[in-house]
């Protein structure tokens, strides 16, 4: 079974998506629609600007949508014969996995991701926090050692694969408990350079405002399961889980557990860089993991699944 999984925030990069913009008319068509839908000239924020505009989270956002489903009609067009069986996206990816999988429309999706960016990039005005990268440290150990910060809320935020997590919550928390997986073992832990505490108990206000754009929207049915951060399972009820997603843990780890013993054995990771499918790697080297943001690597794809 062939699954499609689309990168979260800090896949982007400058230029990317513009090799295809060039010599795919369908990824040309996707990035004219989100200018169309939202007013922003996603072309020129993903080919022209540079790593500090670009990884402002309400650009970051917008881009990665735009260019992972570029990426993912590239892919429809050039191998028509494509039929995910499954998708997936870690955070902000997830909204492209609903647009994909026909829940709601590329405009909407644009629209929602747009307002989605707005409200995080503004969430450490209503709640200052921070985030972190922790690596070398299974999940038990960082639960034992979040249980004992004295300072504030820190908890997990994202769960990538073994021994790649991060944390969340307020500045002064996520730097005692920085300090803390250090001496427990961590081998680093890396500060991330984010405008809130994102996946955390300290985004309730900006979750309850996306709740507010997400209730505006049809969302159709599932044609294809798009399995959920927060639950690890196919999702149903994507306002409430996408106003959950803001303020819980995206489990990746879990979901790609759950797709592998759903059966799934081909992961396409549509978009930006490949971090998910080195994700993948950690959490089941069996499994094969393709990739599609550029010509070449939409032609490698193409060749692969053609051969299976």
């Amino acid at each position: 079974m062939i699954a499609v999984i689309f990168p979260g925030q800090g896949s982007q990069k400058p230029g990317m998506g513009a090799e295809l913009y060039q010599t795919n008319t369908f990824a040309r068509q996707v990035f004219d629609t989100v200018e169309t839908a939202t007013g922003v000239n996603v072309a020129n924020l993903c080919f022209n600007s540079d790593e500090e505009t670009l990884r402002q989270t309400q650009n970051a956002q917008l881009a990665l949508y735009t260019c992972s489903l570029a990426a993912y009609y590239a892919l429809t067009d050039t191998y028509p014969e494509l039929k995910p069986s499954g998708m997936a996206g870690h955070s902000v990816g997830e909204y492209a996995a609903l647009a994909a999988a026909g829940v709601i429309s590329l405009e909407t999706g644009a629209n929602l991701v747009q307002r989605r960016g707005d409200i995080m990039a503004r969430a450490g005005e209503l709640r200052p926090g921070g985030m972190a990268a922790v690596l070398g440290l299974e999940r038990t150990e960082l639960e034992s050692a979040l249980a004992s910060i004295q300072n504030g809320i820190a908890v997990i935020a994202n769960d990538n694969c073994p021994g790649q997590l991060v944390i969340s919550g307020d500045r002064d928390a996520v730097a005692e408990a920085s300090a803390l997986l250090m001496e427990r073992g961590a081998r680093r832990v890396l500060p991330l350079n984010v405008s809130g505490a994102f996946h955390s108990p300290l985004m309730v206000e900006s979750a309850e405002a996306m709740r507010i754009a997400l209730d505006q929207v049809q969302f159709n049915a599932n044609a294809i399961p798009v399995y959920s951060n927060v639950t690890t399972k196919p999702g149903d009820n994507w306002p409430e889980l996408l106003e959950q997603q803001l303020k819980s843990p995206v489990l990746w780890t879990g979901s790609m557990e759950q797709m592998i013993a759903d059966g799934y054995n081909v992961f396409i990771e549509c978009g930006a860089g490949e971090v998910l499918i080195g994700l993948l790697r950690r959490i089941d080297k069996e499994k094969i993991g393709l990739r599609v943001l550029d010509s070449a690597t939409l032609e490698e794809t193409r060749n692969a699944l053609i051969a299976r």
